[in-house]
């Protein structure tokens, strides 16, 4: 961990650092930013201590201070178990005066930290989670959901793969409220472009062995074997599906719906070249998100995922908020984050919706084959741009309480 400055001061709390003392206060000396994220298991690498370190970034770029008051930054690993998450908002909330926390993910306990923020009045934003229930039947006035969700997800990716002959899908996903999403959302889509669901295999998040789930997919006959899972378990299925030559017949593809660059970066090109995905943020696309990524690259060495960039992007943007408030109470912070637009290295014309979904462009990109490739961490060809409007639920399908208020 680097040296804590005296206006920028980070307590990591929780058993991957172990305990670090957060100096006490008073309520309104500072403000708090929590990020609480997975520090060591399967969604570490997007998420993790690169989402801690572009929390970071982004509070140093503002300046260390808000209003007069010093920005401090806590972080925490809940393991990602809801009770502990609960258990760690809850305190960070009551006891270290912590006015938003930040990543969340994965989306159980993202729900969990979102729920303990409304009964709180505080600001969570999620950045690590992809259930659309957060923005959906779970939104609240106090939560964000700021970089990408089920629906972003399986729209991008199913329909381009559908679109492309791929129309007997079987499902292996992973059994809790994020894979359940992504599976439901992909087959939707396939519905709407003439395809079909042959089959489905459910399994724990952390598994090891995909050995009986492959078997099975493979004998359905589908053409696609879709991976409803992300972090570590896409990464064990891909190397399953690998050993398995799966792919090598011609006859069956397999497709990644949750994708990250350092999966691919994991697993290698020779492993995940040609595999299509889609993502909101890619550190070659531009001048501007190369200019940051290697900032990032600078301290991490490694490119940021779309997480980590968005935990940057929403940071800087609820400090903004904060500013422009002129307080930083929940009500009219979170008026302003709506309010105003978000033009930075992550997103151009970028806003938050009533629903509390930042809509934004998503890309939908191809692994590169390792000819193609020409410098470490140059993995991505974008293929299209998904204009916002398009790759988001419209709020016309919204089951958000917010949206029914207002209809």
């Amino acid at each position: 961990m680097r040296k804590i400055s005296a206006t920028f001061a980070v307590a990591a709390v929780g058993l991957a650092f172990g305990a670090l003392p957060l100096q006490a206060s008073a309520a309104d000396d500072a403000v708090r930013i929590g990020v609480l994220t997975d520090m060591s298991g399967i969604y570490s690498d997007q998420n993790g201590s690169g989402s801690v370190t572009a929390v970071k970034m982004a509070v140093e770029d503002f300046g260390g201070k808000v209003l007069g008051k010093r920005i401090e930054v806590v972080a925490a690993d809940h393991q990602n178990k809801s009770d502990i998450a609960s258990n760690l908002s809850r305190e960070w909330f009551d006891n270290k005066k912590v006015d938003m926390i930040a990543n969340l993910g994965p989306s159980n306990t993202a729900l969990a930290i979102i729920e303990i923020a409304k009964q709180k009045n505080k600001i969570a934003i999620s950045t690590g989670a992809a259930a659309l229930k957060i923005s959906n039947e779970g939104c609240t006035p106090n939560s964000i959901h700021y970089v990408y969700d089920t629906y972003a997800l399986a729209n991008g990716t199913a329909n381009a793969i559908s679109k492309q002959g791929g129309k007997d899908w079987y499902f292996i996903t992973a059994d809790y409220v994020f894979g359940h999403s992504l599976e439901k959302d992909a087959s939707e889509v396939l519905k709407m472009t003439g395809g079909k669901v042959v089959g489905s295999s459910r399994h724990a998040v952390n598994a090891s062995d995909f050995a009986a789930f492959l078997l099975k997919a493979q004998s359905s006959g589908a053409s696609i074997i879709a991976l409803a899972n992300a972090g570590g378990d896409t990464v064990n299925a891909l190397k399953a599906a690998n050993q398995f030559q799966i792919t090598k017949s011609g006859k069956q593809s397999i497709a990644a719906l949750v994708l990250f660059l350092t999966d691919v970066h994991a697993l290698g090109l020779e492993t995940t070249q040609g595999l299509l995905l889609t993502t909101a943020f890619y550190w070659d696309r531009t001048d501007e998100t190369r200019k940051w990524s290697k900032r990032f690259f600078d301290r991490m060495k490694r490119m940021p995922t779309d997480a980590q960039a968005g935990d940057y992007s929403s940071t800087l943007h609820y400090l903004k908020s904060i500013q422009a408030a002129g307080t930083d109470e929940a009500g009219p912070v979170m008026a302003k984050m709506k309010a105003m637009p978000i033009n930075d290295m992550f997103a151009t014309n970028g806003r938050i919706r009533e629903d509390g979904r930042m809509i934004h462009d998503m890309y939908l990109a191809q692994v590169k084959t390792p000819a193609e490739s020409k410098t470490p961490w140059d993995y991505f060809k974008i293929k299209a741009v998904i204009p916002a409007d398009e790759a988001f639920q419209p709020l016309s399908k919204s089951a958000c309480p917010l949206i029914n208020k207002l209809k």
